[in-house]
């Protein structure tokens, strides 16, 4: 059965909603790139007015687009003004009424909702196409495949249709990608890629190619990009940068942000504080077992953290109130919704200080067969955690990643992107 199509014009006058249905904006354009060879041009997100500025969403920050709106996942909403980027389309600004041969021109975009284990997202499926006729009051309408039309979609940068054919890749696999490539072409692509996928893709590459990565973004770009990182990693890389930029980038950020970035940036590298994130669910000891599972079902969670629900007197936020214990994902599956958390909860469980050096941490991992630890502070007070995948990460050392090498399919991309725009080869940055 076809997915239902949800038409562009319409969707550009529906208003914006928090992750509790309230509005905050009205949304004003559809920003589209180019897809993967024989793949649909792909919706990346959103331009919204909000606050009296044009804003860009993510597409990947909406749960939910029906006739009442467009939801977000989460509370948060970043107001830095939106730039339309290389490759980048705009429906609504560039597509509808764009003329095409034989008089006819674009009516509206149709869009398709697809998914996979992970996530959603909405592709171009359809054009309405019309032509206005002289024996005619109305114009004639006709809807075609987005091939015939393909055109209409096809970047201004070979980078932007680059970084959009490898947008359903893994970052990992990306990021190998990324290492082949001339620093000329590297910064290219990530110049074509959105805040979250090249965050994605920093994340999986040592920090000194993070750096030569990034060299070339101008500072709001580079706070966006980074504001989509993981805590932990974000701050290895802050610890790496030039005094001077680290010292810009602060102070673009906000004060909550750089408030935890401080703290993290405290720690020593080889330690428990070094490792861990704040980036957490953490809730209360009265609070459900449907409230627990409602945060797991987040899919910005990783496996590893959303394995467990860390409960704390209030507040709820790094430094917490009193670390109580966990309660496992697998116990929560096991109890009634309206249960409280508090009746569910494991309290012997391990914890570490931030100063718990790595050797005692990789033993508490392997005594307790944990996917996430706690870090305490003198009184009790949760910090974050450390997730066992920062642990294998560390136990592999630095310089894993640059003898890492995946025999699959990443090997084939590896090969078609390394080759000049004439079918030469480019050769590899050493």
């Amino acid at each position: 059965m076809a997915a239902e199509l949800i038409y562009a014009y319409r969707i550009m006058r529906l208003p914006l909603l928090d992750a509790g249905g309230s509005e905050i904006g009205k949304i004003a354009d559809i920003v589209t790139v180019a897809g993967r060879p024989g793949h649909p041009p792909r919706v990346v997100g959103f331009v919204a007015t909000s606050q009296r500025r044009r804003i860009f969403v993510n597409s990947a920050r909406v749960a939910e687009l029906n006739v009442d709106g467009v939801r977000l996942r989460s509370w948060d909403l970043d107001l830095n003004p939106f730039k339309q980027r290389p490759g980048e389309t705009l429906i609504g600004t560039e597509l509808i009424d764009h003329p095409l041969p034989g008089g006819e021109y674009v009516s509206d975009i149709g869009l398709e909702e697809a998914h996979d284990a992970r996530s959603r997202w909405w592709n171009v499926s359809k054009v309405r196409v019309a032509k206005r006729n002289v024996l005619r009051r109305r114009p004639s309408y006709r809807l075609v495949d987005w091939r015939e039309v393909v055109e209409l979609f096809v970047g201004s940068s070979a980078m932007a249709a680059e970084a959009a054919r490898l947008r359903d890749m893994h970052p990992s696999d990306v990021a190998h990608i990324v290492r082949a490539m001339p620093l000329a072409q590297r910064r290219q692509l990530a110049a074509s890629m959105d805040d979250e996928r090249l965050a994605d893709v920093l994340e999986e590459l040592p920090e000194s190619e993070q750096l030569r990565l990034i060299e070339g973004l101008d500072l709001d770009r580079l706070v966006g990009v980074l504001d989509e990182m993981e805590y932990d990693d974000l701050a290895d890389l802050l610890a790496e940068m030039p005094r001077h930029q680290r010292e810009a980038v602060l102070e673009a950020m906000d004060d909550e942000e750089v408030e935890v970035l401080t703290r993290l940036l405290s720690y020593e590298e080889a330690t428990a504080g070094g490792m861990m994130t704040p980036e957490i669910i953490i809730l209360g000891p009265t609070d459900t077992v449907a409230h627990a599972l409602a945060e797991i079902r987040d899919p910005d969670w990783t496996p590893s953290i959303a394995s467990q629900v860390f409960i704390t007197q209030p507040p709820f936020k790094s430094p917490t109130g009193r670390f109580l214990g966990v309660v496992f994902m697998q116990r929560l599956l096991r109890e009634q919704p309206s249960t409280e958390l508090k009746n569910c909860l494991a309290r012997d469980v391990p914890t570490v200080r931030p100063e718990t050096t790595d050797r005692a941490l990789f033993e508490e991992f392997a005594s307790y067969d944990m996917l996430s630890i706690a870090v305490v502070d003198e009184a009790h007070h949760l910090l974050g955690a450390v997730s066992v995948d920062d642990v294998v990460d560390r136990m592999l050392g630095s310089g894993w990643r640059l003898r890492h090498r995946r025999q699959d399919g990443a090997v084939a991309e590896l090969h078609a992107v390394d080759r000049g725009a004439h079918g030469e080869p480019t050769g590899a940055t050493p």
